[in-house]
């Protein structure tokens, strides 16, 4: 799809023009001083649907004993799975390499605006998420299991069968066994990386892993990236996250919780706004009917373009 294809899409899903599980957020992080855009994350409603269902290999055990040997082993292998009513997806997280490891946790923001964003529209979405992470690849971006067995099955390059999957998947159903693989039958530095994570990628899964999320002992057939699923409500920035009022303090220094904060308007473009800022906690009166209020600076503020007062979403960091 093309750059100007996955704009219209996202903001038709945006809109709510998008069938529902076609519908593919966009979010952008932009440097408001530079006005340049310097990083992206994406949330695909419904990855697998009739029409491009979510393949993967599921990595499972072949069992066997022999009572005349009397010998046990357990055969690792692949087998090719189909998910035609597949899980929400959450992917396309890039900053730019000068922003990464910022003290403003930009990185983050990118990352956490997407569960935010799930709860806000907790109906656009499936019971599942799912993130696929890139596994150890070689210098020139081609992956070792691919070579092993993917383009033995196809007779394609890595680059081809990834760019041509992007559109039709239906070589892969036609093409790989549905049988399991014994793994035993790969070469070693090839059975090394199924279900292991590529050394950029650590901090992801450490993230993923604090809120909820668990390798689900699966992997990409394309790069053997292992896939990690978790149950939507269960992940603790969609479950804790709620709307809370706003309020205008002098400052936030860096010691107050952190935390991502977004509001949606019919009226201003663009009609969703986040931003990752610290924070002040204000517990609300129960007896004066007060709800709880976070204070933020008025530079946040701004940049979220509210009033003092006014409500918004949150969860912490």
């Amino acid at each position: 799809m093309s750059i100007e294809g996955l704009l219209d899409r996202s903001e038709r899903s945006f809109i709510g023009e998008a069938a529902v599980v076609d519908r593919e957020f966009l979010f952008v992080l932009e440097d408001l001083a530079a006005k340049r855009i310097i990083g992206t994350s994406m949330i695909y409603a419904q990855h697998g649907t009739k029409r491009a269902p979510h393949i993967f290999y599921r990595v499972e055990n072949d069992e066997r004993y022999s009572v005349t040997l009397d010998k046990h082993f357990i055969h690792p292998t692949l087998r090719i799975g189909y998910n035609y009513s597949g899980p929400t997806e959450i992917g396309g997280l890039i900053t730019l390499p000068e922003y990464r490891r910022n003290s403003e946790a930009l990185g983050k923001t990118l990352s956490y605006v997407r569960f935010l964003f799930i709860r806000m529209h907790r109906a656009w979405f499936r019971n599942q998420v799912l993130s696929e992470l890139l596994p150890p690849l070689e210098t020139d971006g081609t992956s070792k299991l691919w070579e092993a067995l993917g383009r033995k099955f196809t007779g394609l390059t890595y680059q081809e069968a990834d760019l041509l999957s992007k559109d039709n998947k239906e070589f892969i159903n036609a093409l790989f066994p549905d049988d399991p693989i014994h793994t035993e039958l790969l070469p070693d530095d090839v059975r090394a990386i199924i279900g292991q994570v590529g050394p950029e990628t650590k901090a992801v899964e450490g993230m993923l892993r604090r809120i909820g999320f668990d390798y689900a002992e699966q992997i990409d057939p394309f790069d053997g990236g292992p896939h990690f699923v978790a149950n939507t409500d269960e992940i603790t920035l969609v479950r804790e996250a709620k709307q809370v009022a706003v309020t205008t303090v002098d400052h936030a220094d860096g010691e107050r919780p952190w935390a991502v904060l977004a509001v949606e308007s019919t009226s201003s473009r663009p009609a969703f706004r986040a931003i990752g800022t610290r924070v002040i906690p204000m517990m609300g009166n129960a007896a004066s009917g007060a709800e709880p209020a976070v204070g933020i600076t008025n530079d946040a503020r701004r940049r979220l373009a509210i009033e003092n007062g006014q409500r918004v979403w949150l969860c912490f960091g």
